[in-house]
């Protein structure tokens, strides 16, 4: 946790577009006029870009099938040796050997091409990785149980998680001192509900908590977003610089855990306000960067209410869209961007 970065209302944005071609995603976010730019995630140019199968390069027992676009992990007899020679690897503490490969991330190369080729430098640029909770609970075996209730690939896969995310820190340093990397955790949306009984906040913790862990001594900052409605009072409590929400849609529900909330801006959290919308995929159509206006100060109506003050909203933190625009049509996408930048400007004013 930091109090030195105060955003004060700066524009950033999650990770995905419907874009298939990555100069022109990529010239999209860089003269955009986002405050902090990132790098996209482009789904539709190839399954591998999709977010959890981004990421799982160099794990063990990991089997993938690029024709009918899946992957899973085959626990076989063999399974001891490869998970013994994945820690051999591990403990080379060396970053590089869990790198995302130009076939799995085109996005993030072409970014760092061209930002360095046009000698732009950012105070700040964003990256993304896909979270353990999610990783783990979204892949299954050959017998189609979760990767998460296999305690030895569970603990693999969030090593080999953190390795690549500190690989991808040590790559935007090119870029900006000051990175912000966010751990994406859709899968927290169904935390709390009949799927995943047996997942416990200790658990949520206990696994964002090694990701930070492994992060953190790059000098990054270190997010974590979820896009759907979750208990906001177990994100608060682990040692995360950010908490990125669907402030459109859950504005209200994050403000009923005001105490949790309270101490965790109190110890200089910020708030990522996903309040342009991109779900459902047409919803911004709908919009103007007035209503967006009138729909962000009743958010933080709602932790006003609480007692959080409104400087300490407005320097603690950030606006950004919901979620990341991967599923929309590519003008619903832009229009999020377009708007989500003359927001700032009004906010920032």
């Amino acid at each position: 946790m930091t109090a030195s970065f105060q955003p004060n209302l700066k524009t950033a944005a999650i990770g995905s577009l419907p874009l298939t071609d990555p100069e022109e995603a990529c010239r999209l976010i860089l003269d955009g006029g986002i405050d902090i730019p990132f790098w996209p995630q482009l789904p539709k140019r190839d399954f591998r870009e999709l977010m959890i199968p981004q990421c799982c390069e160099g794990m063990p027992c990991l089997q993938i099938d690029e024709e009918e676009k899946r992957i899973w992990f085959e626990i076989g007899d063999d399974k001891a040796e490869q998970v013994m020679a994945f820690y051999e690897k591990f403990m080379a503490e060396d970053p590089s050997r869990f790198k995302m490969s130009p076939e799995f991330a085109q996005g993030l190369y072409t970014f760092l091409d061209m930002a360095k080729q046009s000698g732009q430098t950012f105070e700040y640029v964003k990256g993304h990785i896909t979270g353990p909770l999610t990783f783990t609970l979204g892949v299954n075996d050959q017998n189609r149980k979760a990767i998460y209730y296999d305690f030895e690939l569970q603990d693999a896969a969030t090593k080999c998680l953190g390795q690549k995310a500190v690989w991808q820190v040590e790559q935007l340093k090119a870029l900006s001192d000051r990175v912000i990397l966010f751990i994406d955790e859709p899968v927290l949306a169904a935390f709390g509900t009949s799927a995943y009984l047996s997942l416990k906040g200790e658990d949520v913790i206990r696994l964002l908590d090694e990701m930070v862990d492994a992060i953190k001594p790059t000098g990054a900052l270190v997010g974590c977003h979820c896009c759907g409605n979750t208990d906001w009072s177990v994100l608060s409590q682990a040692k995360l610089d950010f908490i990125s929400f669907d402030a459109y849609e859950y504005a209200q529900s994050v403000s009923l855990y005001p105490d949790h909330i309270k101490a965790y801006l109190d110890r200089g959290g910020i708030l990522a306000w996903g309040i342009v919308p991109t779900k459902p995929t047409e919803a911004i159509r709908g919009e103007t960067t007035e209503s967006l206006h009138t729909k962000l100060l009743e958010g933080f109506a709602f932790l006003e209410q609480k007692g959080v003050s409104t400087d300490t909203l407005h320097t603690q933190s950030l606006i950004t869209p919901s979620c990341g625009t991967g599923p929309m049509e590519e003008d619903d996408s832009r229009k999020v961007f377009e708007e989500l930048v003359k927001l700032g400007k009004l906010m920032q004013a």
